[in-house]
């Protein structure tokens, strides 16, 4: 199969570039960032999505398969850019899709799309409504993004599109949330709280998004990997320390005196859970995550 990747220059996005080329898939790649030494196979191309170089892309290569992987969070782009990567781009990528023939999309997505508050079910299933965009307006235009995305299954119903959203992806690779909020030797936890976090090995979400690529998947899925655990005791086995501050005194101190730089909202994420339920990803591809917890924090800690 061809298959174009946008956001291949990412971590993730090579490993599953890696991983369709090994499968005999032929790949190529767009992203504003380089990929200065790519394996033998796998052609990147230096230009933004919204541009015409990508859409020249679509209309030379003429992929069989997208995996569209170009959007960008708060702790990288300010909103107003944010917003134009992640839904303009994302609106860009499957008009491109439709006009030129694309038979299988992957849009992937975030569990933060449901969103952390106290009212909140412990999993969430597919077919609840974003909540993130009042717990935590910064996610406003990823949330948007994902529900473009899965407006192309009535929009463009000759695309088998998939909208996965992923656990926090934690790993050697030691990019992502997770592993930003995670960096410093001191991690901070707000007092009286200790939410469960949903995360999955780097590896295994790379498998698990080119397996919704060749199982042509249509809806949306949840993708995460062992069970959750106590925010605490991620910290204390990645061998960081745990600092318990009352809410209102880490406010303040938010990227501060070695602590992560989180915008306000971000903290309903370390006092509330976000778990998802997987099931229906894995009766639909089979999938099996290969990394327990305890493999998948030790990647993370030896890496470092």
């Amino acid at each position: 199969m061809k298959v174009l990747i946008t956001g291949i220059a990412g971590a993730l996005g090579r490993e599953v570039a890696t991983r369709l080329l090994v499968r005999g898939h032929e790949v190529i790649g767009v992203d504003v960032r380089p990929w200065y030494h790519p394996p033998e196979g796998v052609r990147v191309v230096q230009a933004d999505i919204r541009k015409r170089p990508a859409e020249d892309l679509f209309r030379t290569f003429r992929p069989e398969g997208l995996i569209h992987m170009a959007t960008v969070t708060h702790l990288t782009h300010s909103s107003r850019e944010r917003f134009r990567i992640n839904l303009g781009g994302t609106q860009a990528v499957f008009d491109h899709c439709h006009a030129y023939g694309v038979k299988g999309a992957v849009f992937v997505g975030r569990h933060t799309y449901y969103g952390a508050a106290p009212e909140s079910a412990l999993y969430h299933t597919e077919s609840e409504p974003p909540m993130a965009v009042h717990t935590f307006p910064e996610l406003s235009d990823l949330v948007a993004a994902d529900l473009y995305a899965g407006s192309a299954l009535w929009r463009y119903p000759a695309i088998d599109t998939s909208v996965l959203r992923l656990c926090y992806t934690l790993g050697p690779l030691r990019q992502g949330t997770l592993a930003a909020f995670l960096r410093g030797p001191r991690v901070p936890t707000i007092l009286g709280f200790d939410p469960l976090f949903h995360f999955i090995h780097e590896f295994d979400a790379a498998d698990a998004i080119v397996l919704a690529l060749e199982s042509r998947l249509r809806g949306v899925y949840n993708v995460s990997g062992p069970p959750p655990m106590p925010l605490s005791v991620i910290v204390r086995e990645t061998g960081r320390q745990v600092i318990p501050l009352p809410e209102m005194l880490l406010r303040p101190l938010l990227g501060r005196f070695g602590l992560p730089k989180l915008p306000p909202g971000a903290l309903e994420h370390v006092k509330y859970p976000i778990v998802i339920d997987s099931s229906a990803f894995r009766k639909s591809t089979g999938f099996t995550h290969q990394f327990d917890e305890d493999a998948t924090i030790a990647a993370y800690r030896n890496a470092g």
